[in-house]
C-alpha cells in the first residue's frame, strides 16, 4: 500500500434534475435551502452516505473495506469486538484504546477516511476518536433553486377500514418535492498527516474518487430524480504542508452561465473554467471528470 504524501484539495460538481437531492426533515422533507440566498444545500453527511454505500457494494467481503456507519447499525458491539482481537489483548493496559483504534481504522474504510467517534461504549472497551483525512463542506447550488411541491395520487388504501371510509374510492393524496434543476458544488480537503494516523493510502484515495464518479448510479430512487457527477477537479500539492491556501486554489475555478437570461435546466447551460496560468508553483491540477 502506498502512503499518501501530498496535501490535496478538490472541487466536486454534481447536479439534480426533477428530484430532491437532500430533503430536510425539519422542513417537511423539502429540498434543503439557504433561506437567505435561496441556494440549495446538500449536507456532507448525505454525500458521505453515498460514498459508504458505493464502497460497501464494490468491496463487499474484502478485508479492510468494511463500513462502520451502516444503515440501522448498532455500533458499540463493533467497537467491543476490536478489544477481543489478539492485538488488543496483547497490548499494554494503557495502550488498549489506541490498539483498538488502530484495528478499527484497519478494518473499516469509512473510519480511516472520514473519522468516527469510537468512545461511545464502556470506559474499558472504547477506541477513542478518529479524525479522518477527508473533510467535505456542504454542497451549495451555483444559483438559487426553485423547489416545487407536487400533488400525487395513490390508487389504493392500506386497510379495509380505510376502503369503507372512502366508499370504495381508494384514491389517496400525497406530496412530492423536487428541484427542476440545480448544479451543486462542494469543496473537499485531504490531509496527509491525518492519513498517516488512520492508515489511509493512495489506493483508498483512488477508491474514494471512484465513488464520487459512480455513486449516484447505485443510489437511484424516484424521489432523487436524475443526479449526476459533472466535474471533479483535484489540486495536488507538492508537499505534505501544501504550497498554497485552499481558498486561493478554489478561486481559480469559475462556474458561469452561458446565457443568464434563461433558466438553467441542464449542465450544458454552464461553463466551468480553470485559470491554469495562475496556478501556484508546486501545485498540479487534474480534471478527473
Amino acid at each position: 500500500m502506498k502512503e499518501l504524501k501530498n496535501r490535496i484539495d478538490f472541487i466536486y460538481l454534481f447536479d439534480v434534475q426533477d428530484g430532491n437531492p437532500n430533503g430536510d426533515p425539519d422542513g417537511g422533507n423539502m429540498p434543503r435551502t439557504d433561506i437567505d440566498t435561496g441556494q440549495g444545500l446538500v449536507t456532507d453527511v448525505c454525500l458521505k452516505r453515498k460514498v459508504r454505500n458505493y464502497v460497501d457494494i464494490v468491496k463487499a467481503g474484502t478485508p479492510g473495506y468494511n463500513i462502520f456507519i451502516r444503515e440501522k447499525a448498532v455500533l458499540n458491539p463493533l467497537i467491543e469486538a476490536a478489544h477481543e482481537t489478539e492485538e488488543v489483548k496483547a497490548a499494554d493496559k494503557k495502550k488498549k484504546t489506541e490498539a483498538a483504534r488502530n484495528i478499527m481504522c484497519r478494518d473499516y474504510f469509512d473510519i480511516r477516511t472520514f473519522g468516527a467517534v469510537l468512545s461511545t461504549g464502556s470506559k474499558e472497551k472504547n477506541a477513542g476518536q478518529v479524525r479522518g483525512p477527508i473533510q467535505l463542506t456542504f454542497a451549495r447550488s451555483i444559483e438559487p433553486i426553485n423547489a416545487k411541491e407536487h400533488s400525487i395520487t395513490r390508487m389504493a388504501v392500506t386497510t379495509e377500514k380505510d376502503e369503507e371510509k372512502q366508499n370504495g374510492d381508494n384514491r389517496t393524496m400525497g406530496r412530492k418535492a423536487t428541484v427542476p434543476y440545480g448544479l451543486y458544488l462542494t469543496h473537499g480537503f485531504i490531509s496527509p498527516h491525518l492519513a498517516a494516523q488512520t492508515g489511509f493510502t493512495e489506493e483508498d484515495l483512488s477508491l474514494f474518487f471512484e465513488a464520487l464518479q459512480n455513486m449516484f448510479d447505485f443510489d437511484r430512487s424516484a424521489s432523487r430524480g436524475l443526479m449526476s457527477p459533472r466535474k471533479l477537479i483535484v489540486f495536488r500539492h507538492g508537499s505534505e504542508l501544501g504550497n498554497a491556501p485552499a481558498h486561493k486554489l478554489f478561486e481559480l475555478v469559475k462556474v458561469s452561465r452561458k446565457d443568464s437570461s434563461t433558466l438553467a435546466r441542464s449542465f450544458d447551460d454552464y461553463t466551468v473554467t480553470i485559470d491554469r496560468d495562475n496556478l501556484p508553483n508546486g501545485v498540479s491540477v487534474e480534471e478527473i471528470i
